[in-house]
């Protein structure tokens, strides 16, 4: 674990763990925040590869790519582009919602885009229907990698993908939520002691299975013996 320097970011301090990492066969995903040209030039010069979320951050990539799947508009006379998107599709039903993702993938921006090592664009769109009361949310998301198509198809990029997010919502959500750390107003070494405590009860928590994380929190909570028995059964 390292410290994030609050007036910096959390960038500075990704490159510092980054340097000290054996990056080759490695695949580095990112959200928007990451999506820099020289972490990616690192990245791919060190023997990795990324996976970025792009946004208005990068405000010339994500047109590029929001332009590239914008379904074309044929003038009398002219026919279409020959588009080389490759899709996959995946349905998921959990937590009392329907989940469909969309992932279109595109090699077209390869040697037409400057970003570093692009060899992928996609965009990825988010159906989903709460099963309660069937209310309907779409999300579309757009991402750059360094993986050719032949190294990583859709449905592999769409796990990757997937993959990024399950560890943000497995993680730091339950971290800044579920364990509130967001709400928490210590500062320096409390609040990075506090952090290291909320890893260390989400690991205890991984290692029994317990994936219900707000439930297994009152229970212990009101069980305190069992809460002892389960830290001296993991340090034993």
């Amino acid at each position: 674990m390292l410290q994030v320097d609050a007036s910096r970011g959390e960038l500075p301090a990704a490159m510092r763990i980054i340097q000290h990492i054996d990056l080759r066969g490695k695949i580095v995903t990112g959200d928007a925040l990451f999506a820099q040209r020289h972490l990616s030039t690192w990245i791919v010069e060190s023997g990795g590869d990324y996976i970025w979320t792009v946004k208005d951050n990068q405000s010339e990539l994500q047109e590029d790519i929001a332009t590239l799947f914008t379904p074309q508009l044929c003038l009398p006379g002219f026919g279409q582009v020959q588009a080389d998107f490759r899709t996959a599709t995946k349905w998921n039903k959990e937590h009392g919602r329907l989940e469909c993702r969309t992932l279109s993938a595109s090699s077209m921006l390869t040697g037409f885009s400057n970003w570093p090592y692009a060899e992928q664009v996609f965009r990825l769109e988010r159906y989903c229907q709460r099963v309660r009361d069937r209310k309907i949310r779409v999300e579309v998301r757009y991402g750059v990698t360094s993986l050719a198509a032949s190294e990583a198809n859709p449905e592999r990029l769409l796990q990757y993908v997937r993959g990024h997010w399950q560890i943000e919502n497995g993680l730091h959500y339950r971290r800044d939520d579920t364990l509130r750390e967001d709400r928490c107003r210590l500062k320096g070494q409390g609040a990075h002691t506090m952090a290291v405590i909320s890893n260390l009860i989400l690991g205890l928590l991984r290692q029994q299975g317990i994936t219900d994380v707000p439930t297994a929190s009152r229970s212990y909570a009101a069980n305190l013996d069992d809460a002892v028995r389960l830290v001296l059964q993991a340090s034993s």
